[in-house]
């Protein structure tokens, strides 16, 4: 059986460091009033995605630390759901969750970090914590055609109902988006139309004002040009003791040097290579000279032109690129409008099509529903009998389904179908709705009941319960820890209880309780063995002075619970 098999707490309020194994079945946990247990589920709570505030953490300590190990052999929805995250699927899965007072808070699944709605959405299908949260979720009448659902093994059905519903409402949607274009369709064309002209008209090239920005640079410093030009040329070429004359003169001077020296390591060929390539250079520099034109109009041009491009840029975009961009997107919608009314035609064909389906599919599941939940609803009333409510009556509503202008019933999410559960807890009383219930005692027993009978189907390793004991004992608590050993043998039940009653049940004991140390108080949690278990059932039953008559009593109550 998958399950949590090991919790690791530290620095959680009053817990300094609590490591705890838990096995397949029952496992109990008990304490007295304040010890810690509730900081438990409330460190399981952390692991399921719930927001976490720096309170938690313990007093003069950075941070808070939650891990857990689970053992998901067998359940391949949890691999594949981790797969799809990109988590790995082993046979073995470890949740941390860091809680920092500097407000850096991590979550890490399978050494990899992760985000709160990923957490929470894997930990749905791993841990259900049954507390007065969760008989809140169960009160609530949206939740009821859910637990129908999954009772009946109708969700494949639902989600083959849900992608043709999905499908219906997006069609809808767009033919909403495309019959408002139409609408507006002759204003928005013309609009366009003028921004496509104003476009194009101007004729722009690709990176045409880069290489405009570059010949007003040229323009506009064309006497400077000319003068640096001429310059060079004077000193090289043209002018009086030029470099060319002077170095004329120096390859006669070397060539003498090499005819008396012959190790002289320069030679009159390199000074000519020199020689050629600077007059090669003064050459360039007088046809370059001589190309330089001031011309103003031209001036005038291009900065007309620059102008007219950063307006553009201005008005579709940054650069010359979201232009284009921007051009080809007007183009795309106007090929859209035009088409428009092809469009929602073809579109409000497939809507018929899509709702004929969707409702079939509906139907069919609405059927399939009432027979489902007149199922459950028997099987819950007997559980709930056999808790010592023997007069009460458990039933659903199938609420009466609107219609739309043509008559069929409006679809949503999840079919056609409102449901919610009535119970009558006293003979003669009239059924009433499941959230009206005020008895904490009666509502722990109804929830128990339902999740007994939703055991076998439901899709969570390990189930928490706390406050199931709320309002009851005596006869019915034994009997409601024998519920809960019923529920164990399908899922992992860790059960929080206050109950001798339900503690004998437990395949694992576990204490929770705290102590003073080095003037800190620490809670620690620990599982009893046999002999220290049944001091802690006597202790449950005697209070603070326990005799031998309890201790005896305690030893029947274990005894009896192993034998059933």
């Amino acid at each position: 059986m998958p399950m949590l098999k090991e919790l690791s707490i530290q620095n959680l309020a009053i817990i300094d460091n609590v490591r705890v194994s838990f096995v397949e079945g029952l496992n109990v946990i008990s304490g007295e009033t304040g010890a810690g247990k509730s900081i438990i589920i409330g460190a399981v709570g952390l692991l399921l995605g719930e927001r976490a505030s720096i309170d938690v953490i313990r007093s003069s300590e950075d941070s808070a630390v939650i891990e857990a190990l689970f053992d998901i052999r067998g359940k391949n929805h949890v691999k594949e759901k981790l797969n799809n995250m990109g988590y790995g699927s082993d046979d073995e899965l470890v949740i941390k969750r860091v809680v920092s007072r500097t407000g850096k808070n991590r979550i890490y699944i399978n050494g990899n970090l992760t985000t709160l709605s990923m957490l929470s959405s894997l930990s749905e299908v791993l841990v259900n914590i049954c507390s007065q949260h969760e008989h809140q979720t169960i009160l609530n009448a949206d939740n009821h055609i859910d637990i129908i659902d999954e009772f009946g093994g109708l969700m494949p059905r639902r989600s083959e109902y849900s992608d043709l519903f999905n499908d219906y409402q997006s069609l809808r949607e767009k033919l909403s988006q495309l019959e408002s274009t139409n609408r507006k369709k002759q204003e928005r064309e013309e609009f366009l139309k003028f921004q496509l002209k104003e476009i194009e008209d101007g004729d722009i090239k690709q990176g045409e004002d880069v290489s405009l920005q570059e010949e007003r640079k040229i323009y506009s410093n064309a006497k400077k040009l000319g003068d640096c030009a001429g310059e060079s040329h004077e000193i090289l070429y043209a002018g009086e003791g030029t470099i060319l004359e002077k170095l004329s003169l120096v390859g006669q001077r070397i060539q003498e040097i090499n005819e008396i020296d012959t190790r002289f390591s320069v030679s009159k060929k390199e000074l000519d290579s020199i020689y050629f390539s600077l007059e090669d250079v003064s050459f360039r520099l007088r046809d370059y000279m001589g190309g330089i034109v001031f011309d103003p109009a031209r001036l005038d041009k291009i900065d007309e032109r620059l102008e007219y491009l950063r307006r553009m840029k201005r008005k579709y975009g940054g650069t010359l690129d979201d232009v284009f961009r921007k051009k080809n997107e007007i183009r795309e919608e106007l090929n859209n409008i035009s088409s428009a009314e092809e469009e929602i035609e073809r579109i409000s064909v497939e809507i018929i099509r899509k709702k004929r389906l969707a409702l079939e599919k509906a139907r069919a599941l609405s059927q399939q529903r009432q027979v489902v939940a007149q199922r459950l609803a028997e099987d819950i009333e007997h559980e709930i009998h056999t808790l010592r409510m023997e007069n009460t009556t458990f039933d659903f509503r199938f609420a009466k389904q609107p219609h739309d202008d043509e008559t069929e019933p409006i679809m949503h999410a999840k079919g056609i179908d409102a449901v919610e559960f009535y119970l009558s807890t006293n003979v003669g009383e009239e059924l009433k709705p499941l959230n009206r219930i005020a008895s904490g005692g009666e509502l722990s027993r109804i929830i128990l009941a339902m999740k007994k009978v939703l055991a076998r189907t439901g899709s969570v390793s390990t189930i928490i319960f706390d406050e199931v004991d709320t309002g009851i004992g005596g006869a019915t608590a034994e009997i409601v820890g024998k519920k809960l050993r019923d529920v164990s043998e399908h899922h992992q039940v860790i059960c929080i209880t206050h109950l001798p009653q339900i503690v004998c049940f437990g395949k694992n004991h576990f204490l929770v309780s705290k102590h003073v140390s080095g003037n800190r108080t620490k809670t620690e949690m620990r599982v009893l063995p046999e002999s220290e278990r049944l001091e802690e059932i006597a202790r449950m039953l005697g209070g603070v002075k326990v005799t031998q008559k309890t201790r005896e009593h305690a030893h029947e109550m274990l005894k009896a619970a192993h034998d059933r």
